[in-house]
């Protein structure tokens, strides 16, 4: 079920670039969800359902915490076979540190889901978000399972509302584009606010697509996706145990992506967009977070030393205190930089907030700071930073640290 675009732009989608709007995970053809309530939290939706109605190739990625929850256990098993029809996700209880019993419950819920569609349960990926070390409250999810699956329609939206934790919006958009006179869509959802650095892959990510591709063309893409997304973005630089990013294919467009063709660029392009605007949406609703900072290293002696010098400054505490107070503050991000562990040219170092330079070689570029302070103000802001010894690049998502940030996650648990 398709929805209004953001912004039609009908000669990009026409020369295959992807269109990004307003969608959600059944924005693609051929597929259901529904969202309900099962008492897991004491309001609000808690238990999702997005449906295939034919079978889907899986792909996903997860996290690299040692401690990881019982559903990721679960379902790396699922993704691995390469095939899946639905994707069931509570929220309320992460089952994590639940040892046999959590690995019981999420196969019993994987079991239920199947039966009431007419599964088998190695075809249903299962996810949980919430509390880490708190058992699985089954006869709750007995009687939501039915029910949600008695709901299964067009309500992206209310699937995507289902997963929320601490998130102050629903999560969701979608992308189109055309090969030849077809219209391929990818769709997606995703939850988080906090415990986000990601590393993979307390997010969770679910798209879905109406091209049909192969598993092992599908997770390439998703990986390279991943990487320029979900592991480029942190609001705390926690990794949590629950993190996946999942995506099902089901080729209901009759559109077959195979690798190394035109078709596969505008697939991997179109996929890697959603995953990126969907990423972002969980720095702009960062717990306590009142900024959107993209933090560009440049002059790196290469990629993977780009990327460690930026995850440096955007998780440095002090850094994200002087964004919240709009102070244009470049002797802490050059201090964080220079601890990142990384090679860099102090006499060569540059600063820059949006288009407004304070640091040449490595000194002050005047003293009147007002043109800086006053980017500082604006909701999204990019701090460029040049290490002065190379040519690697990278770009990583952050938000600002504000006191509500504190109370959010001292009140979590209760």
């Amino acid at each position: 079920m398709g929805t209004a675009p953001l912004s039609v732009n009908a000669a990009a989608v026409a020369t295959g670039k992807p269109e990004i709007f307003a969608g959600n995970c059944t924005s693609p053809a051929g597929y259901r969800a529904a969202g309900v309530h099962c008492g897991l939290k004491k309001s609000n939706l808690d238990l999702a359902l997005v449906v295939s109605e034919r079978p889907a190739s899986v792909a996903g990625v997860f996290t690299t915490n040692q401690v990881k929850a019982a559903p990721v256990l679960y379902s790396q098993r699922i993704v691995a076979s390469g095939a899946a029809r639905a994707i069931v996700c509570n929220a309320g209880n992460a089952n994590a540190c639940t040892g046999e019993a959590g690995l019981r419950d999420t196969q019993e819920t994987a079991a239920l889901v199947a039966e009431e569609l007419g599964l088998v349960s190695n075809q249903v990926i299962v996810a949980s978000t919430g509390v880490i070390g708190v058992p699985l409250d089954m006869e709750k999810l007995r009687a939501g399972i039915p029910r949600v699956v008695a709901d299964l329609g067009p309500a992206g939206d209310t699937a995507a509302r289902a997963i929320m934790t601490t998130d102050n919006f629903p999560k969701t958009c979608a992308a189109r584009f055309l090969v030849g006179q077809t219209e391929v869509t990818i769709g997606g959802m995703t939850k988080g606010a906090g415990m986000i650095q990601p590393n993979m892959a307390t997010t969770l990510c679910f798209v879905t697509t109406d091209a049909a591709v192969a598993p092992d063309v599908l997770q390439a893409a998703v990986r390279i996706g991943v990487d320029q997304s979900y592991n480029s973005i942190t609001v705390d630089g926690d990794t949590s145990t629950n993190d996946s990013v999942i995506v099902l294919a089901n080729g209901a467009s009759g559109v077959r992506i195979e690798s190394g063709t035109p078709e596969h660029e505008a697939f991997g392009e179109a996929l890697s967009s959603v995953l990126l605007e969907l990423a972002k949406m969980i720095v702009r609703d960062a717990e306590g977070g009142t900024k959107l900072m993209a933090i560009q290293v440049e002059g790196a002696t290469d990629a993977d030393e780009a990327k460690r010098a930026a995850f440096t400054i955007a998780n440095s505490p002090l850094v994200k205190t002087a964004f919240y107070g709009c102070q244009a503050n470049w002797g802490r991000i050059l201090a964080a930089a220079g601890r990142a562990g990384v090679a860099m040219s102090e006499a060569k170092s540059g600063v820059w907030f949006n288009d407004v330079r304070v640091v040449r070689d490595g000194l002050a570029v005047g003293r009147d700071m007002k043109a800086a302070e006053a980017e500082m103000r604006k909701p999204e802001v990019t701090v460029r930073v040049d290490l002065g010894v190379g040519t690697g690049t990278a770009l990583v998502w952050t938000s600002d640290l504000t006191e509500e940030y504190i109370r959010i996650n001292v009140s979590y648990i209760s």
